[in-house]
């Protein structure tokens, strides 16, 4: 049996769990009100129960993204010769020819997508607050809805572009985010900068 090499510690897996999950509710929720799907609506028992899912699912995922911080905003936010080499190749994705050079325990792709998700985050969740406590302010409810539709569309981009590099087009790289370890050897060969 291969070694296997931790990655991610236990409470980074459930809480990286606990926020797609509440994102994925939050979309499906999302859209059903964006487009007045009844069908959607009758699975919650009607569109008041289902804005109230909406809304404290909000929550959970307001907690979550800000947890969240704790486990990679340090690394998203640091960036090195490395790195900026990884975006000129696209990181090998377009081609097999190129040189891909060595990375971190994340890869620059990673560590941008963790920052637009943050930002889109909190300008979702701050925005979706207002939404629910300020009713009565038309000016602040008309910027907090387009502010809310605007980071919904970048969610609906990136978070599947997300899953696809994380299952289809990395394979083993889903097992990371079930048991939070991946193997030594291919920790070598992905990661040499976090592990040699």
């Amino acid at each position: 049996m291969a070694e296997m090499v931790r990655k991610s510690s236990v409470d980074e897996v459930l809480n990286h769990w606990i926020l797609a999950g509440s994102c994925i509710l939050l979309v499906i929720t999302g859209f059903a009100f964006l487009f007045h799907m009844e069908s959607v609506g009758g699975v919650f028992g009607g569109f008041d129960t289902m804005k109230s899912v909406h809304n404290w699912a909000g929550v959970v995922f307001s907690v979550s993204l800000l947890y969240s911080m704790r486990h990679y905003l340090a690394d998203a936010l640091h960036y090195d010769a490395d790195d900026r080499q990884w975006f000129k190749v696209a990181g090998g994705y377009l081609s097999h020819k190129v040189k891909v050079p060595p990375m971190g325990k994340y890869n620059p792709g990673q560590k941008l997508y963790y920052l637009i998700i943050l930002l889109a985050g909190i300008a979702i969740a701050l925005s979706g607050f207002a939404i629910w406590f300020m009713k009565d302010n038309g000016s602040i409810m008309l910027l907090a809805h387009l502010v809310h539709n605007v980071a919904f569309v970048v969610f609906v981009v990136v978070v599947p572009v997300h899953i696809y590099l994380g299952t289809l087009a990395n394979p083993g790289t889903f097992g990371i985010m079930v048991t939070g370890t991946m193997p030594l050897e291919t920790a070598k060969k992905r990661h040499p900068k976090w592990i040699s």
